[in-house]
């Protein structure tokens, strides 16, 4: 917030002029006829297109060109600022690629100016559409609101007219292709046409209305041939028939020719006369009459003239049939002279239809670009464009930049975030104890309190500088703090640890209690030093043993001057009556370790006889046996010395060892984990403890009550 404060502060106000451009669309009817401009916005790559445009070189340019931009210096200085300032001076400095250029090849300072406004252009201009219509929002953002007027009114018009130019360009070459493509498809449509009248006459493959001569003579021929056959048929059934007539010697047979004739007529009435004449007198006077038997020779007489008659029509049937048979033969031959003709033609007449073919395509594409070409010149003589300025911008009121609000809540947002994430960084990477919730969910112990962290300070010392054999000397004040502060934090910490060893208390005999920790340097020597004194300072007999052979911290803090201790006693060569120290203001009783060089079987002799019997003496003359232990995980030591123990004091340093290694070194020892009275928190940064769940009540009561009682 802090940083969002200082920047809209200190930050130049620009303001932002915008122009609104309808880039296609629905316009008046006479507009579509006189342009017939394809490049209306229908679909979102052509709005892209048409925004990629805005954004372009050629829009820029010319934008620096119209309104001179690259000599106005309060358009020049308006996009600076302390890092660009910094970087022009670090190219300058590092521009290590200029000097292999060769000289002429370098940018005057007015291209470089020009280069300059045009970055600033492109990189002020904002182009937004609106919606899902066909109108885009151009605006430009400048600290003078002249300029960013200027500058957004500048961009329309120029767009506006290089669509006009672009497209009066474009109309001109199309209609200049056009016509070079239009004269070559005129010529080669007239050789196609020529080729195929050359092809129509070498070929002999003449047309009329719309056919072949030789199809059309194919045709009249058949039908011809199918008339003759008919005929010639129709004449041997005549033939045939009187052949019959003859054969068979029937005079008096009806033939339509015999009807047709006088000659026989009149023959067959004088015999049919005679016949009648005949009969009747061959009735009446006998058929032997004379008169009857001149009769029936005239009759016979007339047959054989009617016979003739009928053999001259016969001849007449047979010439008629030869004729037809004649006139058949001559259109049989023909027709397969024309079929001939025809199968000739109709092979020619492949190529002859791939030329038409080709004949017909050469005359639509001329007859197409030639309606192009009229559209093109109609549109070169009337460039109109359906884009326009639909909305022109105006000297702005208001800064647009910075926003105020906005800014303060991406701010406060960003910091939030940042605070958050932070925070939850560290909450994952903490893997340490920090309040008694952890300690009883991870390791299933009582907790027992927190020790805050108190600073070292030298012993305040009476009159007696030197040490008094026998008695205990402290050479800091944090090993008589519990003395000191009856009444503190630290001390309530330990009188809660005092109860929770009571608690499992069971017997008259005196109570072994080992203090022990994971590491070295937690605070186990200071925790079993001020808890003994606490004891002894509650009117229980007391002992505190320093049982730590490897690092006997106990023994420094409190009795330095000792010259034998629990070694001796764990060998035999001491007695601990003639060894125990104790303190002039509690009557504490301690048993140094004295160690002058170390111990490798320090192990075997905290789990010795010797140290059993030492520890039932002490049971039976103290009431708390109180064992500065080695830690854990080092050594062996604590786990040999476990059967001896009857509860286990545990003390981790806040914030500082793992609660997995804690956890795992207490699965390793059970017997102490189940031994174990609870665990005390040591060297506590109470301030930074009230920050944590489950503690921050605690912390402040501790905080606003504590003065009541210290």
């Amino acid at each position: 917030m802090v940083f969002g404060v200082t920047y809209i502060i200190t930050a130049v106000p620009k303001y932002t002029a915008t122009a609104s451009i309808l880039i296609g669309g629905n316009t008046d009817g006479l507009v579509n006829r006189l342009s017939m401009d394809q490049s209306a916005a229908d679909d979102d790559a052509t709005i892209l297109s048409q925004v990629e445009l805005l954004k372009s070189d050629t829009i820029g340019l010319a934008v620096v060109g119209k309104l001179n931009l690259a000599q106005n210096q309060e358009f020049l200085a308006s996009d600076s600022s302390a890092f660009d300032t910094v970087k022009v001076l670090i190219n300058t400095i590092l521009n290590i690629p200029s000097m292999f250029v060769s000289a002429n090849l370098e940018q005057t300072d007015e291209d470089k100016d020009q280069r300059r406004a045009l970055a600033i252009v492109q990189r002020n201009m904002s182009i937004t559409r609106v919606g899902r219509t066909y109108v885009l929002d151009v605006g430009f953002t400048s600290p003078s609101r002249d300029i960013a007027a200027s500058v957004a009114n500048a961009i329309s018009d120029i767009y506006i007219n290089d669509k006009l130019e672009a497209k009066y360009d474009a109309t001109r070459r199309a209609s200049d292709w056009l016509q070079e493509r239009i004269d070559e498809l005129k010529q080669k449509s007239l050789d196609s046409d020529l080729a195929v009248q050359k092809y129509r006459a070498d070929n002999g493959l003449l047309a009329a209305n719309g056919n072949l001569i030789a199809d059309q003579q194919l045709s009249e021929l058949n039908t011809a041939l199918i008339a003759a056959q008919a005929e010639t048929a129709k004449d041997r059934a005549k033939y045939d028939q009187i052949q019959q007539i003859i054969a068979s010697g029937q005079t008096d047979a009806i033939v339509p020719e015999v009807l047709d004739s006088s000659v026989s007529n009149d023959i067959r009435q004088k015999y049919l006369a005679d016949a009648k004449l005949e009969a009747d007198i061959s009735s009446r006077l006998g058929p032997g009459h004379i008169r009857a038997v001149r009769l029936r020779e005239e009759m016979a007489e007339y047959r054989r003239q009617m016979f003739d008659e009928l053999n001259r029509i016969k001849e007449s049937y047979k010439n008629q049939l030869d004729v037809a048979q004649a006139r058949e033969d001559s259109l049989t031959v023909s027709v397969n002279r024309a079929k001939s003709d025809s199968a000739s033609a109709g092979e020619s007449g492949v190529q002859l239809r791939e030329l038409e073919r080709s004949s017909e395509a050469y005359k639509n594409l001329y007859q197409t670009f030639l309606q192009r070409y009229q559209e093109a010149i109609q549109q070169q003589s009337f460039p109109v464009s359906e884009a326009r300025i639909i909305t022109r911008p105006v000297k702005p009121e208001s800064p647009s930049y910075p926003r105020k609000l906005m800014v303060l809540a991406l701010f406060g947002f960003v910091g939030a975030v940042m605070g958050s994430g932070i925070g939850a960084v560290r909450e994952l990477r903490d893997r340490y104890f920090r309040t008694g919730d952890q300690i009883r969910a991870e390791l299933n112990l009582e907790y027992l309190g927190s020790l805050p962290f108190i600073a070292e300070a030298k012993a305040s010392r009476g009159s007696n500088e030197g040490p008094i054999e026998g008695r205990l000397w402290k050479v800091n004040s944090i090993a008589n703090y519990v003395v000191d502060h009856p009444l503190s934090t630290f001390t309530e910490t330990l009188r809660s640890a005092k109860i929770g060893i009571d608690m499992r208390k069971t017997g008259t005999r005196g109570r072994v209690v080992g203090v022990v920790a994971a590491l070295p340097g937690e605070g186990k020597s200071t925790v079993a030093i001020n808890f003994a004194e606490l004891v002894a300072s509650q009117g229980a007999k007391a002992v505190l043993v320093d049982c730590d052979f490897r690092n006997p911290g106990a023994t420094r803090a409190i009795a330095g001057h000792a010259e034998q201790g629990l070694l001796e006693i764990a060998l035999g060569t001491a007695k601990a009556e003639d060894l125990l120290l104790t303190s002039e203001q509690t009557g504490l009783a301690f048993v140094p370790a004295v160690i002058r060089h170390r111990v490798p079987h320090s192990s075997e002799l905290l789990a010795s006889a010797s140290m059993r019997e030492f520890l039932d003496t002490a049971r039976e003359k103290f009431e708390y046996i109180i064992l500065d232990l080695p830690p854990l995980a080092p050594v062996v030591d604590a786990r040999s010395i476990e059967p001896l123990v009857d509860d286990f004091v545990f003390v981790v340093e806040w914030g500082k060892t793992s609660r997995k290694f804690i956890q795992t070194t207490l699965e390793r020892d059970s017997d102490i984990h189940d031994k174990c009275a609870g665990v005390i928190l040591n060297k506590v940064d109470t301030k930074k403890m009230m920050l944590y769940e489950g503690h921050e009540s605690e912390a402040f009561y501790h905080s606003r009550y504590s003065a009541y009682y210290s």
